[in-house]
């Protein structure tokens, strides 16, 4: 959501006739609800698999599951009129629903970034502080901060949008659907958005990479040894939260990469002139990471293969499938 300075097109704008044809316009709808389809069953599977089997709730879990919400929330209620809109080149909703897309648009694309922050941070203590981490951080206590996260979000994008004067009038011609913020908000938006949790995931995750090193030299030096049981334990543990930092290192990777050049161009809007069509087909590109990150997990979590046989073959609805073991 940035400065977006549109509004000389609104002179005698008319949503323009398709340019291609049907054969095409039905393939780029075809496309586009494969992507959502995938987006909205992808996430749900991560959420049914976390929330259902008992083993899987660890707090590590819970952040994945807070992204795969906030995952599946972008597939489900705002890539399908994004898509409609980049195909129709026209805006052909309500004018009160161009008001509440940017209202869910900004909410999940801010919570997402901060998931992925959060689970930076929960990363970084894993590995650097193992034995505080494994005493003080709980469900519970990741579910708290979760809904803290959820509750600051909500406020902060409210506060954008209402204080900001343009959530009424957001629509500015007919066919179209543009948010203005002033240049006050703009960089408030820049700071708490984008340069605020992206510093704190390069940190983390810089930080996280360094500690894997040194564990992976500790495990090495531990295999070279003769060492009783108390020491395997310690090195399995080690092994388990190297890769578990490198699967959502990708994770992380992915997003950043997809997000990233959305950022750099509503960066750039003060020095080129924005071309909402490319505005908006970024904005796109960076939620496909929603629809990349399930098949991260499965190809990474062997867990979550095994929920996906356990969900699809409705053995979930047995007797205490709850307790099924997933990660052996």
């Amino acid at each position: 959501m940035n400065v977006t300075n549109l509004s000389d097109r609104c002179e005698h704008f008319s949503c323009p006739e398709r340019s291609v044809s049907p054969a095409v316009y039905i393939l780029l709808y075809v496309c586009s609800a494969a992507v959502v389809l995938l987006t909205v069953c992808g996430n749900l599977l991560i959420v049914i698999s976390v929330l259902h089997f008992k083993q899987l709730h660890t707090p590590s879990n819970i952040l994945v599951f807070s992204l795969a919400v906030t995952d599946f929330l972008i597939g489900a209620f705002v890539m399908p009129p994004m898509l409609i809109w980049i195909i129709e080149s026209c805006w052909i909703f309500e004018r009160s629903f161009c008001s509440v897309f940017w209202l869910i648009c900004g909410f999940i694309t801010v919570l997402s970034i901060y998931n992925i922050a959060l689970i930076a941070v929960d990363r970084y203590l894993a590995l650097s502080h193992p034995f505080l981490y494994m005493n003080r951080v709980s469900v519970r206590i990741t579910f708290t901060i979760i809904g803290f996260d959820w509750c600051v979000v909500v406020t902060y994008i409210t506060a954008l949008l209402y204080l900001n004067g343009n959530l009424i009038d957001s629509v500015m011609c007919p066919g179209e659907c543009f948010f203005f913020v002033n240049e006050v908000w703009s960089v408030i938006d820049l700071v708490y958005s984008f340069l605020f949790p992206l510093s704190v995931i390069i940190i983390l995750y810089s930080r996280v990479f360094l500690i894997a090193k040194k564990h992976a030299t500790a495990i090495r030096e531990l295999n070279n040894h003769t060492r009783p049981q108390t020491q395997k334990i310690t090195s399995h543990s080690m092994k388990s939260e190297r890769k578990a930092a490198k699967v959502l290192g990708i994770l992380v990777s992915v997003f950043l990469v997809c997000l990233l050049p959305y950022y750099i161009y509503s960066l750039l809007g003060e020095l080129i002139e924005i071309h909402a069509e490319i505005f908006y087909k970024l904005l796109v590109v960076g939620f496909l990471s929603c629809a990349i990150n399930p098949f991260i997990y499965a190809l990474f979590y062997p867990w979550f293969r095994r929920c996906i046989k356990l969900i699809i073959t409705l053995q979930i609805f047995q007797t205490d499938s709850a307790l099924i073991n997933v990660l052996s």
